[in-house]
């Protein structure tokens, strides 16, 4: 943590600032050197007004410490270098968990909600090679494939990067997979305690699993998804981009598969990324994108996605699967 608590607040306050998000924090950095002079600046001119107050600033750190979550100011030692090289870096990141988890290698794991079937339980293949030679896995604790590639990486290791506060859990249903991330993985949120996601802040929250990743896995993706989102700022911020080929007749692969076609990587299991994230990069091909509308040490348990009778149509897909596949989604 900073030595400087006086940066440390002037830094929340400046972050919570009307009209200044990411890159106009940065460049006031800048520019005044530091927070604290950033902030008097501002108080001297002529919106002095939309400075959040000190008080605003201590409350925020205060209702974070209060549920367990450390705050990581940009610039601090500890906060993720990967995503503070990126230029619309978070400049405030609430983290609940395993901080260590920040240093590691990560992959990215991101899809449809609506997943089928197939999609899920080569989610869950994909993530738990990739956890065995202590690969990270991040993703957006979505439905579908977000929450199958978090279940399946709790005991290696996984990075959950929600749209609300620290301590929202959304989708409700995720509850149980919220705390077991809280107990033994990583909650990582840019937004103040209390805060309810909305439909803007998720490809914000986007944004933040992308660039603490140094790669991302599209797994299923229709043709107008966040996933796409996802794929798009990973390309801009220099990650690379994996995708899983579907088949041409289901809807939730079109995403993906276009992906492929325009430069992503193909990835059939997790030896096909592992490789890749070893090998030397002499030149990356670019990837254009369209763009789309530490608690107790408790051993893990495996979180799978529930499925009732209702989502049956829904797992099935063009590519076959066992019926004890289904059964074992349950």
């Amino acid at each position: 943590m900073p030595a400087n608590n006086a940066q440390r607040l002037a830094k929340v306050r400046l972050a919570r600032s009307q009209g200044i998000g990411p890159v106009t924090f940065l460049k006031l950095i800048e520019i005044h050197s530091d927070a604290t002079t950033a902030i008097d600046a501002l108080l001297d001119g002529p919106h002095a007004r939309k400075v959040a107050s000190l008080d605003h600033a201590r409350a925020e750190l205060a209702a974070a410490a209060k549920i367990g979550a450390t705050t990581l100011c940009l610039g601090d030692p500890e906060y993720p270098k990967r995503l503070a090289a990126i230029a619309d870096a978070p400049p405030l990141l609430h983290c609940l968990g395993d901080l260590s988890l920040l240093d590691a290698r990560i992959v990215a794991v991101v899809g449809a909600r609506n997943a089928s079937g197939a999609g899920l339980k080569l989610t869950r293949s994909i993530t738990t090679g990739l956890g065995k030679i202590g690969i990270c896995i991040s993703s957006g604790l979505a439905r579908g494939i977000d929450a199958a590639a978090h279940g399946a990486a709790l005991e290696t290791g996984t990075i959950a990067c929600l749209a609300g506060g620290p301590d929202i859990v959304y989708p409700p249903e995720n509850k149980h997979l919220y705390e077991n991330i809280a107990a033994n993985g990583l909650l990582v949120s840019e937004m103040p305690i209390g805060t309810k996601p909305q439909a803007r802040h998720f490809p914000r929250r986007n944004r933040i699993i992308s660039g603490l990743s140094d790669g991302v896995l599209v797994i299923e993706a229709a043709t107008r998804s966040g996933s796409l989102i996802t794929a798009r700022l990973a390309g801009e911020q220099g990650r690379d981009i994996f995708a899983v080929p579907g088949s041409p007749l289901d809807p939730r692969s079109a995403g993906a598969n276009r992906l492929i076609k325009d430069g992503a990587i193909l990835a059939r299991n997790a030896e096909d990324i592992i490789s890749e994230l070893a090998s030397p990069k002499l030149q990356k091909k670019k990837v254009t994108t369209a763009r789309a509308n530490p608690k107790e040490n408790t051993v893990p348990q495996a979180v799978a996605p529930t499925i009732t009778p209702g989502d049956l149509m829904t797992i099935l897909s063009p590519s076959p699967i066992h019926i004890d596949e289904i059964v074992l989604l349950n």
